[in-house]
């Protein structure tokens, strides 16, 4: 990766990949943006969109529609390409299509001599992360998926709105599946150093732990809530995506929860799944080991289980 220059890929433009790239222009993330999608015209027409707003952002962006050979000197390839569920198709199905979608992706991107980091944003994303590095051939620190790292900024909104903080200053964590065996291991949850469960019992009734253990399920049923209110989600994990990216260029060694290959850690093996990480320019430095209960690791090997039966029903 290049220190003194900041190249982005996007494939896909579609809006979860188009909100990702105004979240980038407007929070100056990259120096050059490649905008790749199976419509050309509808690359080039975003290109032009973006560029006209350049005027009137702090960035100094070079942004336009490209090929899979501009993937050659590139940082960071975004994939936020893919098809959605038809009516009636099981999830296996969705996903062999996704997956044939994705090796017409991939093949092309290595051919062009990429050397950098993958971000993967299709969904599901973990097991879509898991076809990408299976396909790449890339060491798996590469590949990363956005994994919780939604469900976790979600998780810590509600946090900070319950207790009357700055979201920021809540530390707890959604892991597993980016999906409905998701679930946010409370032992490690805190407001600044201070264990939530702990602030509820010195509270004197004013807050409840069982009030807050709620949230996990408003936080699992967001994106289903906002599909119904509007038809799709891409703003907030558009700007997840750039929250990634930011750590990467930036060299952060940034905690985030992204969905990354287990070897190990938590009992887990050859799986992606979401869990905090040290992430930085060489992608995820070190997945963390936090110290879960016995009854949350129970949690998390049933949600990789479930992402592992799907992984292997598509015999890749």
């Amino acid at each position: 990766m290049n220190d003194d220059r900041r190249k982005v890929v996007l494939i896909g433009t579609g809006m979860v990949g188009m909100s990702y790239a105004y979240a980038l222009l407007n929070q100056n993330s990259c120096d050059e943006l490649v905008l790749i999608d199976i419509d050309r015209q509808r690359a080039e027409g975003e290109a032009m969109d973006l560029n006209h707003g350049l005027a009137f952002s702090g960035s100094n962006m070079k942004i336009y529609a490209g090929e899979y050979s501009d993937c050659r000197d590139a940082d960071i390839v975004c994939i936020c390409a893919g098809v959605a569920q038809k009516s009636g198709e099981s999830r296996l199905d969705l996903l062999q299509r996704n997956a044939e979608i994705f090796r017409s992706i991939i093949d092309p991107v290595t051919r062009s001599g990429f050397g950098g980091i993958f971000l993967v944003a299709t969904n599901p994303v973990d097991i879509m992360t898991r076809i990408t590095y299976a396909y790449s051939g890339f060491n798996s620190a590469r590949v990363i998926g956005t994994g919780t790292a939604l469900d976790t900024a979600r998780l810590r909104y509600l946090l900070g709105d319950y207790f009357s903080v700055d979201p920021r200053n809540m530390h707890a964590y959604v892991m597993g599946e980016h999906g409905d065996s998701e679930f946010v291991p409370w032992s490690q949850a805190m407001l600044a150093t201070k264990p939530i469960s702990t602030i509820c019992d010195e509270s004197g009734g004013r807050f409840q732990f069982e009030d807050i253990q709620k949230l996990s399920e408003e936080v699992r049923g967001a994106a289903q809530k906002i599909i119904a209110a509007k038809h799709a989600t891409y703003y907030g994990i558009g700007m997840a995506m750039v929250r990634i990216t930011r750590a990467i260029f930036g060299n952060e060694s940034s905690i985030l929860t992204v969905s990354a290959m287990l070897r190990g850690e938590y009992g887990q093996n050859d799986i992606y799944a979401g869990v905090p990480c040290i992430v930085n320019r060489n992608g995820v430095q070190k997945v963390l080991s936090l110290s879960l209960t016995k009854k949350e690791l129970q949690q998390f090997s049933t949600s990789c289980e479930t992402l592992k039966s799907f992984y292997q029903d598509l015999n890749i």
